[in-house]
C-alpha cells in the first residue's frame, strides 16, 4: 500500500493556457499524457459508501488496475491510501490489496462489479525539484467526466508529493496560486463522477464529528476539528453559488462560526501570529454572508405569518417586494465573496498554516478540555443571571457564549459520556433556540425599518415586539432548566 498525498486545485478553463508559462514550470518541457478512467462498483453502491474508488486506467498502452480510500480533502489536500497493479479490464485480481478485511470486502464485490462513469483526460506534468530530497509532480489535467450521456469538464491542476515534505508541497501550490486562479477543491474526480452517474441534487453540508483517537495531541484534536469545519463549508461552496437556497449559506456560516470558535478555544495553544493573521479574514468572510442569511430569515420565516394574517395590507406587500430586492443584492455579495481570489487564498494558506502548527503533548487533551469547557461554561452562568429582564444586546451575548460552550461541547463529545451529553446538548438546544428566535425578531425589526422607513413598519413592528414578549415569558424557566443540570464534563 502506498499513501498518496496531493494537492487538487480547479481553475477556469480559460486559465488553463498560462500554467505552463508559469515561472515555477516555464524552464522545463512538460510530458504529456493521454489517460483513459473507468470507475466501477456494485448497483447498490457498496464500494461509494465505503469511501473506495476501483478503477481501470489506459496509461499509454498498459492498464492498471487500482484501488484508492477517496477520503475528503479539506483544504484541496488529499491523503489517500492507494494499491495499484497490472491487469486487464473486466478483470479483478485484488492479491495485492494487503489489507486482508478490505481485499475480501473487494473481492465478494467482483461478481456484481461494473462500469459506473470514466474520466478521460490529457495530463501535461511537470517535475519539480526545488530541493535536495524534495520530488513534486504538478500536473494539468484537461477533459471529461462521463456518466451516460451526461458530461462535466475536468480542468484542474494536481501537486503530489513524490518525496518531500507535506510543507513543501503547499509551497509550490502557493506559488502558483499566486498568479494562477486556482481554488482549492475538496471533491475528487471519483466522488464527481458518482454525482453525475446518479444525477445527484445538491444538498447542504451539516456539521460532522472530527476523528479524535487515542493519543492525540491538543493540537492534532485541533486540527482534526478544523479540517472537519473546513470539509463543512467546503461542502456548500456549490450551491451558495450556483442556487439561491437559503440552507447552503446557513450552514456555510455554520461552519466558520464552528471554525472560529475552535480557534478561540484553543488560543492558549497556538502561535499569536496564527491567531492574528486567520481570525479575522474568517470574520470577513462570515460577515459577508450575514446579511444574506438575515434577509433569508426575514422572508421565509418572519414575513409569513404576518401576511397570513394580513393578506391585504398594502405595506405588508411593499415590504416583501422590498425585503426581496435587499436579498438579492446581498446574495449576489455573498456570491462574489465565495467566488473571489482571496477566499481561494484564505482556503490554501489557512490549511497550510494549520498543518504546520507544531505539536506538544502538554497538555493532554483530557487536562485541555475540562479546563477549556468550564471556562466557557462559567461565562454562560454570568451572563445568565444577567439576562432575566435585560435588553436584546444582553441576550445575544449570552447566546454568543452559548453557542461556543456547545461548540466546544460537541469538539470534546468522545472524550465524556454519552448520554450525559446528550442530555446536557438537549437542554443546551432548547435555550438557544429560544434565544435564537428572539435574536432573529430584534433583526426583523432592523431590517423592516431599513426596507420601510417611518410609520409604514409600523404594523410589523407591533406584531414582533408581541411575540418577543411571549418568547420572553418563556426564557426564564429555559434558563433555569439548564443552569440546574451539572455539567457531563465533571462526572465523566
Amino acid at each position: 500500500m502506498a499513501i498518496e498525498t496531493e494537492i487538487k486545485l480547479s481553475l477556469p478553463a480559460g486559465a488553463a493556457r498560462r500554467v505552463p508559462a508559469h515561472a515555477l514550470l516555464a524552464n522545463s518541457q512538460p510530458l504529456r499524457q493521454k489517460l483513459v478512467n473507468t470507475y466501477y462498483d456494485t448497483p447498490d453502491r457498496r464500494l461509494q459508501r465505503k469511501r473506495l474508488a476501483v478503477r481501470y486506467r489506459r496509461k499509454d498502452s498498459a492498464w492498471l488496475l487500482t484501488i484508492k480510500s477517496d477520503a475528503a480533502s479539506p483544504g484541496g489536500l488529499a491523503q489517500r491510501r492507494e494499491w495499484e497493479a497490472p491487469g486487464q479490464p473486466g478483470e479483478f485480481d485484488f492479491s495485492h490489496v494487503d489489507n486482508p478485511k478490505l481485499r475480501r470486502f473487494l473481492e465478494a464485490a467482483i461478481p456484481e462489479l461494473a462500469p459506473v462513469f470514466s474520466t478521460d483526460f490529457t495530463r501535461s506534468f511537470w517535475l519539480l525539484t526545488p530541493q535536495e530530497g524534495t520530488r513534486i509532480e504538478v500536473a494539468l489535467d484537461r477533459g471529461k467526466i462521463v456518466a451516460g450521456d451526461r458530461q462535466e469538464a475536468i480542468c484542474e491542476v494536481e501537486l503530489e508529493l513524490l518525496e518531500g515534505k507535506v510543507a513543501d508541497l503547499f509551497d509550490a501550490a502557493l506559488a502558483l496560486q499566486k498568479d494562477l486562479p486556482l481554488h482549492p477543491e475538496s471533491a475528487s474526480k471519483a466522488e464527481r463522477g458518482y454525482r453525475l452517474a446518479d444525477e445527484t441534487t445538491l444538498t447542504p453540508a451539516k456539521a460532522a464529528d472530527a476523528e479524535l483517537a487515542m493519543g492525540m495531541t491538543s493540537i492534532a484534536v485541533f486540527r482534526s476539528t478544523l479540517f472537519s469545519c473546513l470539509a463543512q463549508l467546503q461542502g456548500n461552496e456549490r450551491g451558495l453559488r450556483e442556487t439561491n437556497a437559503p440552507e447552503f449559506i446557513h450552514q456555510a456560516r455554520v461552519a466558520m462560526r464552528r471554525l472560529r470558535s475552535a480557534i478561540r478555544l484553543w488560543r492558549p495553544l497556538l502561535p499569536e501570529e496564527y491567531v492574528s493573521n486567520f481570525d479575522p479574514r474568517w470574520r470577513t468572510l462570515a460577515n459577508q454572508l450575514g446579511d444574506t442569511r438575515n434577509w433569508d430569515v426575514f422572508i421565509t420565516e418572519i414575513l409569513p405569518p404576518i401576511n397570513k394574517a394580513f393578506p391585504d395590507h398594502a405595506d405588508l406587500h411593499r415590504l416583501t417586494s422590498q425585503a426581496n430586492s435587499h436579498l438579492a443584492a446581498c446574495r449576489k455579495t455573498a456570491q462574489a465573496a465565495m467566488t473571489a481570489p482571496t477566499y481561494s487564498q484564505l482556503l490554501l494558506e489557512f490549511t497550510a498554516a494549520t498543518l504546520a502548527l507544531p505539536e506538544s503533548k502538554k497538555p493532554p487533551i483530557t487536562a485541555f478540555a475540562p479546563r477549556s469547557l468550564n471556562k466557557r461554561a462559567k461565562r454562560v452562568a454570568e451572563l445568565a443571571t444577567e439576562t432575566k429582564d435585560a435588553d436584546p444586546e444582553a441576550r445575544h451575548a449570552l447566546r454568543v457564549a452559548l453557542k461556543r460552550l456547545r461548540y466546544a461541547l460537541e469538539f470534546f463529545a468522545p472524550l465524556f459520556p454519552a448520554r450525559r451529553i446528550q442530555r446536557y446538548q438537549q437542554n443546551a438546544t432548547g435555550l438557544l433556540d429560544l434565544l435564537g428566535r428572539m435574536n432573529d425578531t430584534t433583526v426583523a425589526e432592523q431590517l423592516a425599518v431599513q426596507a420601510l422607513p417611518g410609520h409604514h413598519s409600523d404594523l410589523v413592528r407591533a406584531w414582533l415586539t408581541g411575540r418577543n414578549d411571549l418568547m420572553l415569558s418563556q426564557l426564564d424557566s429555559l434558563l433555569t432548566k439548564f443552569l440546574s443540570h451539572p455539567p457531563p464534563w465533571e462526572h465523566g
